[in-house]
């Protein structure tokens, strides 16, 4: 545990326990996430508090020791036959001060479609390994949190100089570069505790992350899986190559994906995957190997998703989703595994929500660039333990049951704990002790001779428990 902390001589076993108060104050504060409201959970309010501020501002929090932890964790308990599966994605993280480090306004994802909103926020990059059980439900676990904001733009009255160094400093801090070193730093991790030989790793990303930046910078033994435009222009893989002159790297041009979607040719198949908890069929129409010039030499598997009609309710009119066209790296990989681990990304997006509402990733106003970066990867980190212990503890989807669910709850329709849930049985083992009917008399149920005792009596701590659920 100590080496969770910095390496300098300022970490002391003291700074161990706090970090572990802190890991666990993070998952049940009741209230905002600040750090007072984390020095408050655990009675810290009556003592000298500068070394829970200093834990942070002082850098003693080794973020990349705990991820690293928590990644071997999934890896011991992912299946052994699949690849590690990754999913990375960006979020912002909003903020009100306007001097806080990193803050910029960017765009707001929440804002509709017709209008840019801006919000005052930082960025943050997350990479997310896919835990999946024996019927392909995934559970997502946070292996990474990095700082992705951007330098303050010089005054107007700056030097040249400077105006060039922030130019540098912005491409050093752009979003695919800094992704791309932190998955080579991942497989660099896994090469040295796997003899010198990274594992094979599979990433999963939207459609920002698919370009030249990403695709020609991939680590050693990683295959991407991403989306690309509908429009995107594709080449064939060349037959043959000239006698003399430069060597051919690019075919024939063909369709576009959206033109290859509506070729009544080009057959549709049927691929049968698990999604929204029940499997389901999904056509697909696939292609390789095929180039694309953002990838340079690399021969690439182009798959175009047909839409897929639903009735939003009852008896309402057919809809259909948007169709989606993505490009793999491996032209021999499976159509199953491609298109499971595809569908396995949108858990990252549940990773954000319940890190930004449940557990206030982002709500401390802290202005010490350390802190910025070392409060939200404590919380994301606690997230991630929290669901590494449930799937220890109850096994891969299953649930605590001690806490009733609610009456207007479908009995079997939830198929795996929310964050809530365990978050609840949490709070129930570690307080439940101390709520005894004995020390609330005030607040139970006295008898009374009720004609109807078809009316039950309310449980305090079922009610407590399961206030915020």
């Amino acid at each position: 545990m100590w080496r969770l902390c910095g390496n300098d001589a300022s970490s002391t076993p003291g700074c161990v326990t706090r970090l572990r108060e802190h890991l666990l104050a993070h998952l049940i504060c009741p209230g905002r996430h600040t750090i007072s409201g984390l020095i408050t959970v655990f009675g810290g309010q009556f003592r000298d508090w500068s070394a829970d501020y200093q834990l942070y501002s002082k850098d003693r929090v080794n973020e990349d020791a705990i991820f690293g932890q928590v990644r071997k964790e999934v890896e011991s308990l992912a299946p052994a036959s699949r690849p590690l599966c990754v999913s990375l994605d960006d979020t912002i993280l909003r903020k009100t001060g306007k001097t806080i480090p990193g803050a910029a306004y960017r765009k707001d994802p929440l804002g509709p479609p017709f209008n840019l909103n801006l919000v005052w926020a930082q960025r943050r990059i997350q990479i997310s390994a896919a835990l999946p059980d024996e019927n392909h439900e995934v559970r997502m676990i946070p292996i990474g949190f990095l700082d992705a904001s951007t330098p303050r733009k010089p005054a107007k009255t700056a030097s040249p100089e400077q105006v060039e160094l922030y130019k540098e400093r912005m491409k050093q801090r752009n979003l695919n570069t800094l992704a791309r070193d932190a998955l080579c730093r991942l497989q660099s991790d896994r090469a040295a505790e796997n003899g010198g030989t990274a594992p094979a790793l599979r990433l999963v990303v939207d459609g920002s992350y698919t370009n030249k930046n990403m695709l020609r910078h991939l680590p050693p033994n990683t295959t991407l899986i991403g989306r690309i435009r509908k429009d995107a222009k594709l080449n064939a893989k060349p037959d043959t190559q000239a006698v003399r002159g430069r060597r051919r790297i690019y075919g024939d041009a063909l369709p576009t994906p959206e033109q290859i979607r509506q070729d009544p040719d080009i057959p549709w198949v049927t691929v049968r995957v698990r999604a929204s908890g029940k499997w389901r069929d999904f056509e697909v129409k696939a292609l390789a190997p095929v180039r694309w010039r953002a990838a340079g030499e690399m021969d690439l598997r182009l798959v175009v998703i047909r839409p897929i009609g639903y009735r939003p309710r009852k008896d309402a009119r057919k809809l259909y989703t948007q169709p989606a066209y993505l490009i793999c790296t491996d032209p021999d990989l499976p159509l199953e595994d491609l298109l499971q681990e595809y569908i396995w990304r949108w858990d990252i997006e549940i990773n954000h929500r319940d890190e930004k509402t449940i557990l206030g990733v982002g709500q401390a106003q802290v202005r010490n660039e350390n802190s910025v970066e070392n409060i939200p990867a404590t919380a994301v980190a606690a997230y991630a333990m929290l669901h590494v212990a449930a799937i220890k503890a109850y096994g891969p989807g299953g649930k605590p049951a001690v806490i009733p669910e609610a009456k207007w709850r479908k009995s079997g329709k939830k198929k795996r704990p929310s964050t809530q849930d365990l978050i609840n049985e949490l709070r129930r083992e570690l307080w439940s002790k101390a709520i005894r009917p004995g020390i609330l008399n005030d607040f139970m149920n006295r008898a009374h001779g009720d004609t109807k005792p078809h009316k039950s009596e309310p449980n305090l701590c079922s009610t407590l428990f399961s206030a915020t659920a």
